[in-house]
């Protein structure tokens, strides 16, 4: 998350907005969204998990880690669904993702 808010001046010129969901309790949640400027939904359940086809790891009862890049049409254009910290989008390659989308639509 903390290259997503490094990365927040390119991405508002791109008009993208970030969220991002955890299984913590609202408190925990409050925390870390305190040093961000997007907003952290708390409370990620199971069968949350499983609506989003996410992996539910049940040894730590928590989701691993489930992105979406969702056009202005709520469409999704790009997911990744990893069981560990490897395979997570990068902000500066989501920069560079959607900027090369934008050009595109634009030819």
């Amino acid at each position: 998350m903390a290259g997503f808010e490094k990365a927040k001046a390119e991405l508002d010129a791109l008009g993208v907005s970030v969220v991002a969901a955890s299984v913590d309790a609202l408190d925990k949640a409050t925390e870390v969204a305190a040093e961000l400027s997007f907003p952290i939904g708390y409370g990620v359940t199971r069968a949350i998990a499983n609506t989003l086809g996410s992996w539910w790891e049940e040894r730590r009862s928590i989701i691993q880690p489930s992105e979406f890049v969702v056009d202005q049409a709520g469409k999704i254009i790009a997911s990744s669904y990893s069981d560990g910290p490897i395979g997570r989008f990068d902000a500066v390659d989501m920069v560079r993702f959607i900027g090369f989308r934008e050009a595109q639509a634009k030819k």
